[in-house]
């Protein structure tokens, strides 16, 4: 069987070789090895399909049951199991696209997480101390930030070159970005590139990268390819700038809009000093005017200062007889507390303890006096039963040992027969003409020569 099912399986792998198929996944499983397995489906018919581990770490997006796809592999026949399966060592999306497919699935599962959330995202600073830039060192993006950030306030700018396309990119980029983001007075981060191709931004697209941008302890602005252009990094990072260019003057402010500030405000300043000035001069007059003769005032004032000290010694003293009160109950408090308060009230618990004590030594007494009493007869009950069970035991294993005995089967009229050197015969063969026997019956003992022997025929010889 083995042998017909190897010949079938190699005229299958022959008479298809490579194909693509396509059909909806169903009973998907991720194996602990990494090998996942799969039925591939349509209305026709049913395929199992088998990814090994390799090729699995190539698929991009996430696979799930109801994916609509389409395979490349080969047709076989799994031995063990005599079953028709497919090898897969490509896979794709049918539909939206591989990319598209994986980006929506990345962005679903990073949003789920909070990663996109508002309240998250830190403010940009009002004036960062030195910006970092983290972008590819020889495109057009790097020039149009430097330009724009020297012309609108000339803070320093320090530049984390990385790749940002091909293979390798988003590991270069989560690299220069977190060495950036130790830099102690970079306040604020830009990142990205100039526009592109879907494939020139898929490395703002990586699952790594939008971690490290939602670890950055520093604020990040997200500048990639043009507005119409949106990746992961958008989303995750603290603000989103349609351009390079915009996200340099999101970052800071220009320096002649905040002297021209400073200096209107320094000129309302000095306005509204001045008319405070006169506000408060004006209000003295007022006031002047209105308290009249300053004896009366220092009178009035009299009277007010006496009333408050009035009211104050009446306060001192309620307050001063809540405290005492309070004093005589802790000064009781502390009395019943004392040590010889403690002890007289020990010794009169011990007295009463004491009192207490021969009655309850005498009810003790009694009880275990009435608890012994009744301890023989039950005793001597208990001893009888247990007798009685022995003694019944005991005369069953008579009964069944006289039945074993051998002393029993000579009382029928059988002898057992020894040897000289005392072995028990249950052979004839064994002995010959001349041996001494010793022969024991229920009553005696006979010891006879051999003269002949007749050994007869077999039992297994008569059974045949």
């Amino acid at each position: 069987m083995g042998e017909l099912v190897r010949v079938a399986a190699r005229a299958v792998e022959a008479g298809v070789g490579g194909v693509w198929v396509e059909g909806e996944i169903s009973n998907y499983k991720r194996h602990s090895s990494g090998h996942l397995y799969f039925v591939l489906k349509d209305d026709e018919a049913q395929l199992p399909v088998v990814i090994w581990r390799s090729d699995a770490q190539r698929v991009r997006f996430a696979i799930e049951d109801g994916m609509h796809v389409r395979l490349r592999g080969r047709a076989t026949i799994y031995e063990q199991q005599g079953k028709f399966q497919m090898y897969a060592s490509v896979i794709e999306a049918v539909g939206a696209g591989e990319a598209a497919l994986a980006f929506e699935q990345l962005k679903k599962k990073l949003e789920a997480e909070g990663l996109f959330e508002r309240g998250r995202k830190r403010p940009l600073p009002w004036w960062p101390r030195r910006v970092g830039v983290v972008t590819s060192a020889t495109g057009a993006a790097v020039r149009d930030i430097i330009r724009v950030l020297h012309r609108r306030a000339g803070v320093p700018i320090l530049i984390a070159p990385a790749a940002v396309q091909g293979e390798g990119a988003a590991q270069e980029l989560v690299a220069a970005l977190g060495a950036i983001a130790r830099v102690p007075d970079v306040d604020v981060i830009i990142i990205g590139r100039g526009g592109g191709s879907a494939e020139d931004l898929a490395a703002f697209n990586d699952e790594r990268l939008a971690r490290a941008i939602a670890a950055c302890p520093r604020p990040v602005i997200s500048a990639v390819g043009h507005e119409v252009d949106f990746t992961i990094a958008d989303f995750v990072a603290d603000e989103r700038a349609p351009t390079p260019s915009a996200a340099a003057e999101r970052a800071v402010p220009v320096a002649a809009e905040i002297a021209a500030e400073v200096a209107d405000l320094g000129g309302r300043l000095v306005r509204a000093i001045r008319r405070r000035r006169s506000d408060g001069l004006n209000a003295l007059e007022r006031l002047v005017a209105r308290l009249g003769d300053p004896r009366r005032l220092v009178e009035r004032q009299r009277h007010e200062v006496d009333a408050l000290l009035e009211r104050a010694a009446r306060a001192a003293a309620s307050a001063a007889h809540g405290r005492r009160a309070g004093l005589v109950a802790l000064e009781r408090r502390l009395q019943a507390l004392h040590p010889r308060a403690r002890l007289t009230a020990d010794r009169a618990a011990l007295a009463a303890l004491a009192a207490r004590m021969p009655a309850l030594a005498a009810r003790a007494v009694a009880a275990r006096r009435s608890a012994l009493a009744g301890l023989p007869a039950r005793l001597g009950a208990a001893s009888a039963r247990a007798l009685a069970a022995h003694r019944a035991g005991l005369a069953e294993l008579a009964g069944r040992l006289q039945a074993l005995s051998p002393l029993a089967v000579l009382q029928r009229g059988y002898g057992l027969v020894r040897a000289a050197d005392g072995r028990v015969l249950t052979d004839a063969a064994t002995v010959a003409p001349g041996d001494r026997l010793h022969i024991e019956l229920r009553r005696g003992q006979l010891r006879a020569d051999v003269i002949d022997i007749d050994l007869g025929k077999k039992k297994e010889d008569t059974d045949e």
